[in-house]
């Protein structure tokens, strides 16, 4: 006999679970037995869905869903709608363009709509759904997190994937419990290999693909799928907080050449590294790692080298830029506009050195930037506003 909730229930907010008569007498067909929500519990697909996302990540879920409804061959998905939140942007988040495009019902958060569900899936939703909500689930709730839970609980998991240099991440199809991020069962797990040097971006369009897929192999099996869930593990749990505006600030003195190239991997493609040239702010709009033949060169070795001290290097056409232990290269930077390596050189640098010809080369460099409290608040808005909508 199959009981839906008997793998969740005791964990709402330390009640008592409910008896299970009702719900499994619901689930063996009973016509006059329903279950305490109104709708008989279904034992099978087509489900009835309701989505909760925001953003690309979550939109390929999204899709994944509406192509299984439109597939008359496999019955898997009979109801489709979608929960999103409000945006500052015309156009919406790109889970409610997608869904206006594929002409779903849609819905801005609190609003949740008056319909009838199965089962509720969550995909990079940012916001904690009560217990009363997800009672109203016969199934629960899924969601589809791009890490392997408990490593990098929290809103920025594949951020926190690529900054930390992790060679292994994957998808954790887990059923939420309120109250906390995170934390539920595990329903599914799939791990796979970080591709080298790839950007946060990259990586997520990876795992969106793999999430989709396992989402839907999930609800072909859904209620045996969350009879064999599994509680995470005790030990290893992580944290992947939002990134603050500090973290684009370059610490040339504190930072290794690899820790600076994985920052830029991990946020460039929100939002460009900072750092302070000549009391003026300077985004470092590409940055790569430095190969052995240019480590060799004379001008780069046999002096003592002041962190953040910035050097042209004429064959490369890079700005070479010496960090905690070693050099990282620049192709090219903004500073009022855009500009090569090459330009900044010719427009700045080698004024520098005409004005200072006596002054030490160490001091011509990048300086860790401080910003305000004012603009780490509205740096910190933009990049979250940026994660969601790029």
């Amino acid at each position: 006999m199959l009981c839906v909730r008997r793998c969740w229930g005791p964990w709402l907010a330390g009640k008592r679970p409910r008896c299970s008569c009702r719900l499994s007498a619901g689930l063996r067909g009973s016509s006059d037995e329903k279950d305490s929500r109104g709708p008989r519990v279904r034992e099978k697909p087509p489900w009835r869905v309701l989505f909760f996302g925001t953003d690309l990540f979550s939109r390929e879920a999204l899709r994944a869903l509406h192509a299984a409804r439109d597939n008359k061959e496999e019955k898997l998905i009979e109801k489709l709608e979608v929960v999103t939140l409000p945006s500052p942007s015309p156009k919406g988040l790109p889970v409610k363009q997608y869904a206006l495009q594929s002409q779903l019902p849609v819905y801005e958060w609190p609003d949740v709509g008056p319909g009838e569900y199965d089962v509720g899936v969550v995909v990079s939703f940012g916001r904690l759904l009560s217990e009363a909500l997800i009672l109203k689930f016969p199934y629960g709730i899924l969601n589809v997190h791009p890490s392997c839970l408990p490593r990098w609980r929290g809103p920025a998991p594949i951020i926190h994937t690529v900054l930390h240099g992790d060679t292994v991440t994957g998808v954790t199809i887990m059923q939420i419990r309120p109250k906390r991020f995170d934390i539920g069962p595990i329903i599914k797990q799939e791990t796979m290999p970080v591709p080298p040097r790839s950007t946060s971006k990259e990586l997520e369009a990876v795992l969106s693909k793999l999430g989709a897929n396992m989402l839907i192999s999930v609800l072909r099996n859904l209620p045996e799928s969350l009879n064999n869930g599994r509680p995470q593990p005790a030990e290893g749990a992580t944290y992947a907080p939002k990134v603050s505006a500090g973290t684009s600030c370059v610490n040339w003195e504190e930072q290794t050449s690899e820790q600076v190239l994985r920052l830029h991997l991990a946020i460039g493609d929100i939002v460009p590294l900072q750092t302070l040239w000549m009391e003026n702010t300077i985004k470092l709009l590409d940055l790569v790692e430095v190969n052995n033949a240019i480590l060799t060169d004379p001008k780069l070795t046999g002096q003592t080298v002041t962190p953040g001290s910035v050097v042209y290097h004429r064959q490369s056409q890079m700005l070479l830029v010496h960090c905690k232990d070693g050099w990282i290269g620049v192709p090219s930077v903004m500073l009022k506009k855009t500009l090569t390596a090459t330009d900044f050189y010719n427009g700045y640098l080698h004024t520098w050195y005409q004005k200072n010809s006596r002054a030490h080369p160490s001091q011509c460099r990048f300086q860790t930037l401080r910003l305000p409290t004012k603009m780490q608040q509205k740096t910190k808005l933009l990049l979250c506003n940026s994660a969601l909508s790029s």
